[in-house]
Parts: C-alpha cells; structure tokens; sequence
C-alpha cells in the first residue's frame, strides 16, 4: 500500500493533528481544541491525546491484529484513558480527538470514522463518502449544549474517555480488488467542499490525487485567506484549522 500525506498547522498554533501509517494500515486522527477558558480537569491537551492513541492504535494495527476496527480504536481508547494519570476522566470537557482509520487485511479494505475526519474510497463504479455528520445536526452550539452532547446518545461521539464511543463510529469494507484509491482527511483540509463550495467530494480526491496532499492544503489555506469578514460570519468554525490530507493507492 502507498500512502502520501501533508498535515499542516493552523498558522502560528501547534498541529494537533496526528498521522500514524504502517504495512496496510493508516490512521488520522485530529485533536479538538480546547476552548479558551474551559476546565478540562486534565493536564493534557488535545495534542497529547491525539499522539497517545495515535501510539496505541499503531502498536495493534502493526500487530497484525484481525479484530474489528471498532474493537481496536475500544482498546486503544481505554490504553489512552489508563495513561492519563490523575485526571478527571469523568469531565466530559476532557481533551478529545476525532478518528479515521482503514486497514487493508485478508483482501479486503475495511475503515473505521469516529467523528468529522471522513474517509473517502473510490471504487470504481461509485465513490463511497464516510462521513459521520453529527456535529453537523446538533440543536445547539452554545458551550453548554456541546458539553451534553459530547459522547451522548441523540449527540455526537469522539474518542476521548469512554471506550464504548468507538462502537459509535461509522464502518465498512470492500474487496481490495475493488479499491482504486482512499484518502483520509481532517476536516481543515475539507473546507473546499464543505466550507467554500467550490468543490464536491469527487473532485477533492481528484484534486489529491492529481496535485498531491500539499496542493489540496495549499488551495485550502488560500480560499481561507480570501475570504471576507461577511463570507467568514456566515460560516460556524474558525477561520483556519490544522489541515491533514492522506492519499492511499493498495
């Protein structure tokens, strides 16, 4: 399997994305920010988790394990949780981080979406679009709404301290005969579809995979600079994000 990837940070800020690829496998994983303010009754940030269960995962899925993703993003998530120490793991402010994953395994490629990271695999006949939505559809988005929903039936469920949210995630498989190509993204580097609208899900891996990882996070960063105050007070979210782009040919 090859795989070519770009992550970069959100300007001046450290990434908190996470990339971690092995024999068959890849992981990404992006790590939310914190909120100014917020008490996370944890001395770690999303930085630490992101590249503790990024460790975690790597050590299974080098393992060769055959486990279901979900099982392994289960165990590695309460891997994570046992090296927190100290901290209040029943916060539900607590660092967190979405995941994407797929593994190529037995002639098939199977993936795994927890949270907006989708994970594109293009069959040939159809694209099929891994895209777990539900930060997208919640009520509300005031602090206090997020916090209740955050790893909440009727909500939204990321990998932070309750290994039972990777049960939660999105998953499937394909003959790997089948596949062409895949690609994982964090949702800073998505921003040309579901940002801007300059591109559909088809087109941003043509652009991957015709002008590279960089290119894609280039362009990204671009759009995101020409964009007025007016165009930026219609959109939810920051004005830039970390952006991670990995593009998987079996």
């Amino acid at each position: 399997m090859h795989v070519s990837y770009a992550s970069v940070a959100t300007p001046g800020l450290p990434n908190e994305d996470c990339v971690v690829t092995g024999d068959g496998w890849a992981v990404l994983l992006d790590g939310a920010t914190a909120r100014p303010g917020v008490d996370s009754g944890c001395g770690h940030g999303p930085r630490w988790l992101a590249g503790r269960l990024a460790g975690a995962l790597a050590r299974r899925l080098a393992g060769r394990t055959r486990a279901a993703l979900a099982d392994v993003l289960a165990e590695s998530i309460a891997e994570t949780c046992a090296a927190h120490g100290g901290c209040d793991l029943a916060n539900p402010d607590s660092p967190s981080a979405t995941a994407a994953v797929v593994r190529a395994l037995d002639g098939r490629l199977d993936w795994l979406v927890l949270a907006d990271s989708p994970v594109l695999v293009d069959l040939g006949d159809r694209l099929e679009v891994v895209h777990d939505d539900r930060t997208a559809r919640l009520p509300s988005y005031t602090p206090e709404a997020v916090r209740a929903l955050r790893n909440s039936p009727g909500g939204f469920w990321v990998a932070s301290t309750r290994p039972e949210a990777a049960y939660e995630a999105l998953t499937g498989s394909a003959p790997l005969e089948d596949v062409r190509r895949a690609a994982l993204f964090s949702d800073g580097a998505t921003r040309l579809v579901e940002r801007f609208g300059r591109l559909d899900w088809p087109a941003l891996l043509d652009l991957l995979d015709r002008e590279g990882p960089a290119e894609l996070i280039r362009r990204t960063r671009a759009a995101e600079h020409a964009e007025t105050e007016t165009e930026r007070a219609r959109h939810r979210g920051k004005p830039h994000d970390d952006a991670t782009a990995v593009l998987i040919r079996p």
